[in-house]
This record gives structure tokens, C-alpha cells and sequence, in this order.
């Protein structure tokens, strides 16, 4: 049977190789690319969530190995020898021996099996253990999803907002080459000097320059994105987004995330599980003292007979069958110690998961704070375009019409060009927040 975890991963497996299969006869170009994408490409092609899924199948096996403990054990053995002559000193070690002829061959051939009544629970322990390895190596597993996901969704919205970036610029510089003629001909009529001229030349410059930056940053935030999702670095990818909405995202209060948390958060059950493991340590350490029984079985062929008189140079078989009881004497002096750092070791750990429960309380609120002020962001934002828009329309008809001076027509296009980049950085800001308020309570 799988578990929920192996189902979801088992549907995300088979979505992307289907949706992989459809694109063959596409070109990936012109296929836009949604998030949710992303996010299913990574779970198959993303290197750390292969290795994090072997582990998780190794830790699997292993249970399956300690329960295989349970089974009895079987052996089966031969000796073959070659024996020399019976040398009896009689008179002395250094004296010559008289030698008696013996059998020079001896072999034997046999099986011999165990099965194991009570070892101290040491068995079942065992089991638990391996249970609750399997289960932490699970919850690293998701926590390891959630990490790639948000770092996908970082990469993504990088393309996004440089995107933006450059269709914003390219607008801006449009207006501005407009602008620039209109000043050459001021210039050629006379009515301002070549000065202006000039540095509205010097300010396109820069914004052609500051284009090249975009479109470089872009470049390696697509190359990001690529490597994640197994594509070749070629690929450019188009988004299935023009603006993003904020809209949809449900509203919820610090108290409902931070009850998310304590209840998913891949962190606190990471922390429970190494806890859980700490105990069975110490139980396990506690039970060196315990007794072992377990029941034998034992049968051999052998050549010749020398094990009971009278002695006889033919084959003879012999089994028993009985009871194994043993007492580790020696450990109730010698666990004493390994004891007393198991139970040490415990009491680290029950430190280190209140810490963990701290941490991730400390992790939601801050989360939570940033998000709400991205939010706040992006009115400010808006209001800022607003105001900037009119101010160029002020400061650019004053210009035109010799009441201001260039300095304050560029100032106004910088602020206008700068509130419009603020909106998009808010809006991916806000984005990305959510997503880390998401990670930290488990829910991404």
C-alpha cells in the first residue's frame, strides 16, 4: 500500500511525464509556463528532491530489514581437515615420540538454526527505530519540496519582475527619444541651449544602459529556472502571467498561520521525530541488562566419530534441539555510563524541539509582519504613481513652456520611472512573502 506522501509524488510523477510527452511536438518557446508547472517539473528533475526521494526508499528497506529480524536464523556449515599422526610423548618433550596412526581425514557438514524468543524488546525497538527513521527521513523529504518550491517560485517571479522591468524601461525610452527630438528642435529654434540637449542624451544613455542590466539579470534568472527544472538553459521561458492578483490570496489572522504551523510545519514534526528517536535510545541502552532466551536447533554429519567413546572410523549424525538463556552480568556495571549520556542526550533534544518550536513561532510572525507590510507597499506604491504621473504633467508643461528648467523634468521622470519600478518590486515582494508565510507554516 502507498502512503498519502508516495501518492501525491506518484501524481505529480506521472502529470509531469505526461504534460513532458505533450511538449515533444511543441515549441517550448511559445508554451507559457505557470507556476504550478514549475513546481511539478521540479519535483522530477530537481537533483535534491531525487536524492531526498532515495533516501526515503532506503529508509523503507530498512524497516523491512529490521522487521526481518523477527525470522529465525539459519546457518549452514562444513569442515574438511586433514590431521596428522597421534605424537605421544611418553618419556619427555624431548625425548622422540612414538607415533599412532590416526584417521587422516576429517569433515563435517551441517545446519544449525535460532529463533529468537526475548532479547529485552531489543527486536521490536529496533523496528520502531527504523519506523520512526523512515518517518523523519519523510518529513526532510517534504521539507526539502518545500524549500525547492519557494526557490522555484523565487527564480519565477525574478523572471516576472524583470520582465516588468523591461517593458516599463522600453515605454519610458520611447518617451524619452520623443522627448529628446522635441528638445533638439527647442534647441534649433533657439528657445534653450545645447546643454539641455546634452544631458537629455546622457540620461537616454543610462537608460539604455540600465536596459542592458534587465536584460542580462533576466537571462540569469531564466538560466536559474531552467537548471531547477531539468530544461536546457536555452529555453526561454514565457510566464502565464502578465500581472499578478494579490486578490485571491486568502486573508487570514497571525493566530490561524501560527496554528498551521504547530500543526504542519515539516520543521516541528522533523524535531518531534529526532525526539522520539532520542527515547527509543534510551530505552534501547536500558535494556542491555535484560536476559535472552531463544530456542536452538542443530543437526551434523561428521567423519569419523571421535566425540564419544567408544570412538569409530565411520560417519555418524548427530542433532539436539533445547533452550538458550543467557544474562549480561557484565552490564550492570558497564551501561551504567551509556545510560546516563543516553538519558543526557534525551534531554538535549526535548531542549532543542522547544527551541524548534520557538524558532518556527519567531519564523510565522516574522513572515507574517513582512507580508502585511508588502501588502501596504503596494498601496503606497500606487498612490506614488498617481502622484508622480501628475507631477511630470506639471513639471513637463511647465518645461515646454520655459517655466522650469530640465533638472526638474528629469527629476520628475526618474521619480515617475522609479514608482513604476517600486510597484512591481512591491507586488513581487508581496508574492514572495506569501510564499514564505506558506513555508513556514508547512502549507506550501
Amino acid at each position: 500500500m502507498f502512503s498519502n506522501s508516495n501518492k501525491w509524488l506518484a501524481g505529480i510523477l506521472l502529470t509531469a511525464l505526461f504534460t513532458s510527452k505533450i511538449a515533444i511536438g511543441q515549441n517550448p518557446e511559445q508554451s507559457p509556463i505557470t507556476l504550478t508547472d514549475v513546481w511539478n517539473k521540479a519535483a522530477v528533475y530537481n537533483k535534491q528532491l531525487q536524492m531526498q526521494y532515495l533516501r526515503v526508499q532506503g529508509s523503507q528497506q530498512q524497516v523491512k530489514a529490521a522487521r526481518d529480524e523477527r525470522l529465525p536464523e539459519i546457518k549452514a556449515n562444513g569442515t574438511y581437515a586433514r590431521v596428522s599422526n597421534l605424537a605421544m610423548y611418553e618419556k619427555g618433550l624431548f625425548n622422540a615420540p612414538s607415533q599412532f596412526p590416526v584417521v587422516h581425514q576429517f569433515y563435517q557438514v551441517g545446519a544449525d538454526a535460532y529463533l529468537n524468543l526475548y532479547n529485552g524488546g531489543k527486536t521490536s525497538r529496533e523496528i520502531q527505530v527504523r519506523q520512526t527513521e523512515s518517518e523523519l527521513a519523510q518529513e526532510q523529504s517534504n521539507l526539502t519540496g518545500t524549500e525547492i518550491r519557494y526557490k522555484a517560485a523565487n527564480h519565477y517571479l525574478d523572471i516576472y519582475r524583470f520582465r516588468m522591468y523591461e517593458k516599463v524601461l522600453l515605454l519610458d525610452i520611447k518617451e524619452r527619444e520623443k522627448e529628446l527630438e522635441e528638445i533638439r528642435q527647442l534647441m534649433k529654434n533657439g528657445v534653450v541651449l545645447k546643454s539641455d540637449v546634452l544631458r537629455a542624451e546622457l540620461k537616454l544613455s543610462n537608460q539604455k544602459v540600465t536596459l542592458l542590466e534587465i536584460r542580462n539579470s533576466l537571462q540569469i534568472a531564466n538560466q536559474r529556472l531552467n537548471i531547477m527544472i531539468g530544461q536546457s538553459d536555452s529555453i526561454d521561458n514565457k510566464l502565464a502571467l502578465d500581472t499578478l492578483d494579490l486578490s485571491s490570496i486568502p486573508q487570514k489572522s497571525y493566530e490561524a498561520y501560527l496554528a498551521d504551523a504547530n500543526e504542519h510545519s515539516f520543521a516541528f514534526k522533523i524535531s518531534e521525530k529526532e525526539t522520539a528517536l532520542s527515547e527509543l535510545k534510551l530505552k534501547e541502552v536500558k535494556s542491555n541488562i535484560l536476559p535472552k532466551v531463544g530456542l536452538y536447533a542443530e543437526y551434523a554429519y561428521t567423519y569419523p566419530q571421535i566425540q564419544f567413546f567408544p570412538y569409530a572410523i565411520s560417519l555418524y549424525g548427530l542433532g539436539q534441539v533445547g533452550v538458550k538463556a543467557g544474562m549480561p552480568i557484565s552490564a550492570l556495571y558497564q551501561n551504567k555510563h551509556k545510560r546516563e549520556a543516553a538519558k543526557i542526550n534525551l534531554e538535549r533534544q526535548e531542549i532543542e524541539h522547544a527551541d524548534t518550536q520557538d524558532q518556527v513561532r519567531q519564523e510565522v510572525r516574522a513572515a507574517y509582519l513582512r507580508y502585511t507590510e508588502a501588502l501596504e507597499r503596494i498601496r503606497v506604491a500606487q498612490e506614488n504613481i498617481l502622484q508622480a504621473q501628475e507631477n511630470f504633467r506639471i513639471v513637463n508643461n511647465t518645461y515646454f513652456n520655459q517655466l522650469s528648467l530640465l533638472t526638474d523634468l528629469l527629476d520628475a521622470e526618474t521619480q515617475l520611472l522609479q514608482s513604476r519600478f517600486d510597484l512591481t518590486t512591491a507586488e513581487v515582494t508581496a508574492q514572495l512573502q506569501y510564499y514564505q508565510l506558506l513555508k513556514a507554516t508547512g502549507n506550501l
